[in-house]
C-alpha cells in the first residue's frame, strides 16, 4: 500500500489527501500513516491543508519504484527484490531461485556485509554508493555454455557506462576498467544438472559513488569507483536501468540464436588485454603470454611461443606485467 501511495503521488503538483483515499479505498488516516512512512525514508514530501501532498525530492535507493521508470525490458528487472543491507545478493538470489521465483528477477541491495568476487575474494560494497545486484536467469543452454552469459553482462555494463559518459575497458572476462583499475566484478553461479541449467545467478558490483577513504587501502592500486576516475557524481537509477536494457536484447541473441557475437565484438573493441602480454596464471603455474584475439566462443587465444592456444575463463587468470592490467 505504501507503493501505491506513492505511486499516486506527483512531483509536479499537490495530490489531495482526499483523492489519494479514494482511489486506494483507505481512509485519510491511512494516507497520513504511510505518507510518514515514507517521509521517514527518505522522500522529501509537502504537506498543505488545502492542497494535498507533492514529492519534493526522492532518496538515493535502488528500490522497484525508484529504479522501474528506467527499465524498458520485456523480463528482466520486472520483479526486483531490495534489501537495505544483506550479506550477499548472490547468496539470496540462489535461495530464490531456488524457491521458483520469475525469470529475470533482480536482487538489489544498498550494501553487502559478505560480497564475494571471483575465486572467493571479498568485494567491498558500501552503503548507497554502488550497484550491488543480481540476476536470476533460466537459460535453455548446455550447462558448459553459461561461462557466455559473463560476458554478454560485461559487454552489457560497458554499454551502461558509455550511455552515462564514461569511458571503460572490458578485462576478460569478467572485469571493467577504468583508468588501469577495477570498478566492476562480475560473478556468474550456476545450479544443474549434467545436461540442464535448473538456474543462472549473475552478480554485478559497480563501484559506482565510492569515495576513496572508502576502498580498503590494500586495493587502491588495483579498484577505483567511476565518482573517482571521473570526478563527478552518478545517478545510480538510471545506470541500473542502462545496465538491464543493454542485458536483455544480448541475452536474448544468445538464446534464440546461440550467438554471442554481438557481446564478442564489444569485448573485442574494449578489450584491456587484446595485443597486451599479460600474466597467464594455471594452477601454481605462471607464464608470460600474448592475447591475439577473443574467438566467437568468447574463448582466450594467446600465443605462447610460435603456438596459438585457446584458453576458457573458468581454467585461469589473467594478469598484468605491472598493475592491475
Amino acid at each position: 500500500m505504501k507503493t501505491k501511495v506513492l505511486n499516486l503521488l506527483s512531483e509536479n503538483s499537490y495530490v489531495s489527501g482526499e483523492s489519494i483515499s479514494e482511489a486506494l479505498g483507505i481512509s485519510r488516516a491511512a494516507v497520513w500513516k504511510y505518507i510518514n512512512i515514507l517521509k521517514k525514508e527518505g522522500y522529501i514530501i509537502d504537506s498543505s491543508t488545502n492542497k494535498g501532498y507533492i514529492v519534493l525530492d526522492r532518496p538515493d535507493v535502488l528500490t522497484s519504484v525508484e529504479v522501474s521508470p528506467f527499465i524498458r525490458t520485456e523480463f528482466v528487472g520486472k520483479n526486483i527484490v531490495h534489501f537495505n543491507t544483506i550479506s550477499s545478493t548472490n547468496t539470496k538470489a540462489k535461495e530464490l531461485a531456488a524457491d521458483n521465483c520469475p525469470n529475470g528477477t533482480v536482487i538489489i541491495s544498498e550494501e553487502q556485509t559478505s560480497g564475494r568476487g571471483r575465486l572467493g575474494r571479498q568485494w567491498v560494497s558500501p552503503k548507497c554508493k554502488g550497484i550491488w545486484m543480481s540476476i536470476i536467469l533460466r537459460p535453455d543452454i548446455p550447462p558448459m555454455e553459461a561461462y557466455k552469459v559473463t560476458i554478454i553482462a560485461a559487454a552489457a555494463v560497458h554499454g551502461a557506462l558509455a550511455e552515462n559518459g564514461a569511458d571503460s575497458l572490458i578485462k576478460w572476462p569478467n572485469d571493467i576498467i577504468m583508468n588501469g583499475k577495477k570498478v566492476c566484478g562480475i560473478l556468474t553461479e550456476m545450479n544443474s544438472e549434467l545436461s540442464k541449467i535448473h538456474y543462472l545467478v549473475i552478480g554485478i558490483g559497480i563501484n559506482v559513488n565510492t569515495e576513496d577513504t572508502e576502498i580498503p587501502e590494500e586495493l587502491k592500486d588495483k579498484a577505483s569507483s567511476l565518482k573517482l576516475e571521473t570526478n563527478r557524481h552518478f545517478d545510480r537509477k538510471l545506470l541500473l536501468g542502462s545496465i538491464l536494457n543493454n542485458f536483455e536484447p544480448l541475452y536474448k541473441e544468445f538464446t534464440s540464436t546461440g550467438s554471442i557475437e554481438t557481446s564478442i565484438a564489444v569485448c573485442r573493441d574494449h578489450s584491456a588485454v587484446l595485443n597486451r602480454e599479460v600474466i597467464l596464471l594455471e594452477g601454481n603455474k605462471s607464464s608470460t603470454v600474448k592475447v591475439v584475439d577473443i574467438n566467437s566462443n568468447g574463448h582466450l587465444l594467446i600465443q605462447e611461443s610460435d603456438a596459438v592456444r585457446e584458453i576458457l575463463s573458468g581454467e585461469v587468470s589473467i594478469r598484468a606485467k605491472e598493475g592491475y592490467i
